[in-house]
């Protein structure tokens, strides 16, 4: 049976740390027992100490034979490796010199492990048995009288330099694994923070969309009334201007019944099909041609950057987003208003300049992530939903104060491979 890959869960990747920490630990043991035997002469019991240590072998082993289960890693599983790790050295030092080994205070790991990692309550018990352990090889312990003899011609005990020895190691376990271990709890933090974020902004789209489904059916009527009085307002008219401005009423007249009529079937669509995928640059000159029609009284310029052809997926909220934001650039200044196109083998990007006012810093980081408005009898909501739009495409929409003045509008959209 094929290996399954490592649970992602943040108690998994703790221990996936502990695992190696416990590996180094424990080779770094028998190193310096063999060493002790073989270079100081040490008199040790070595059966036992041999198989404590080749059972602390197979004990991680074990655990990365776990580590590949489906089952996520639970934070009472951590607490139970640590308090075998626990029991494991004070086997180790039992018979090691107990309390007078240099390394005794090696402890301190598996406690700070657990306070960077797991609960109050488990960290405590973790704590408790470290003290234990530490307090019975106190009393019981098979002595080393070897530690106490000096390195010849420094004055430096065999204990003082194993002490030395195991403030090395400690501190760069504590550093690097504990570090890691604090960081998985600060990328799942934020992760849950930014989960909590988004169930709020939808409910807050929910609420919203519920809001324009009854609009939408209240506004069919009095549409279809302004219909029929500007047929028969143009037809009474005696005069051709007055006749092109109820014609250009007729047509926004039209627009919005169009709108109402494509919440439906944008809704339909969706039950039934994915998403269209369309070249980018017909695309956002379709958009910007109904623009247009809403918005007469525009001058803009389009400039296309990007070479050959750009498929992005598409439904009609994307287009209500797009002409949300060149609505948000025609009201702070109608004239000259600079878009631009281009994209690159994984995004398209569109810029939407205009020469307004610019956006207020104090305002700045809180657009599109909630009712904030730049317009003084604004909302908020369109650029509230416009980002959910695109976000949910998989892109995003920034806002900057351009150099030379006015607001630059920044969507990012991801690219379609052409195969697709």
């Amino acid at each position: 049976m094929p290996q399954q890959p490592l649970a992602l869960s943040t108690p998994s990747r703790n221990l996936v740390l502990l695992t190696i920490a416990r590996g180094i630990t424990w080779t770094g043991f028998l190193i310096a027992i063999i060493f002790g035997i073989e270079v100081l002469n040490f008199q040790l019991y070595l059966v036992p100490i041999f198989l404590i240590i080749v059972v602390m072998g197979l004990f991680n082993v074990a655990t990365w034979w776990r580590l590949g289960w489906l089952r996520s890693v639970t934070e009472a599983e951590c607490l139970v490796h640590l308090l075998i790790d626990v029991i494991g050295l004070t086997a180790i030092f039992y018979f090691t010199g107990g309390s007078t080994n240099p390394v005794i205070t090696y402890y301190i790991v598996p406690i700070t492990i657990a306070a960077a990692t797991l609960p109050v309550r488990y960290t405590i018990l973790t704590t408790v048995t470290a003290f234990g352990g530490y307090s019975a090889l106190m009393l019981f312990y098979q002595p080393i009288p070897e530690l106490s003899r000096h390195i010849a011609g420094t004055g430096i005990s065999l204990h003082v330099l194993g002490m030395w020895l195991n403030f090395a190691l400690c501190a760069s376990l504590i550093t690097y694994f504990v570090f890691k271990m604090a960081r998985a709890l600060r990328r799942r933090d934020r992760t849950l923070s930014k989960t909590r974020e988004t169930a709020l902004r939808n409910e807050q789209i929910l609420a919203v969309a519920s809001q324009a489904a009854g609009t939408a059916h209240e506004l069919g009527t009095p549409l279809g009334t302004m219909a029929v009085l500007l047929g028969e307002m143009k037809e009474d008219a005696d005069s051709d201007i007055l006749r092109e401005d109820i014609t250009l009423l007729q047509r926004q007249v039209e627009q919005c019944k169009a709108h109402l009529r494509s919440l439906v079937a944008t809704a339909e669509r969706r039950r039934v099909g994915p998403l269209e995928h369309q070249d980018v640059q017909a695309y956002l000159e379709r958009v910007i041609e109904k623009w247009l029609v809403i918005r007469p009284d525009v001058t803009h310029r389009l400039t296309c950057l990007g070479r050959r052809h750009a498929i992005i997926p598409t439904d009609d909220t994307l287009q209500q987003a797009l002409l949300n934001l060149l609505n948000n650039a025609a009201d702070a200044n109608p004239q000259n208003i600079d878009i631009t196109l281009d994209w690159d083998e994984q995004q398209v990007i569109v810029d939407i300049r205009d020469h307004g006012a610019g956006v207020p810093m104090d305002i700045a980081d809180q657009l599109g992530q909630t009712f904030v408005s730049t317009k003084s009898k604004g909302m908020g909501i369109g650029l509230f939903l416009t980002h959910a739009t695109i976000n949910r495409f998989g892109g995003s929409v920034s806002l900057y104060n351009h150099e030379e003045g006015g607001t630059l509008t920044e969507v990012t959209l991801p690219r379609v491979d052409s195969k697709e």
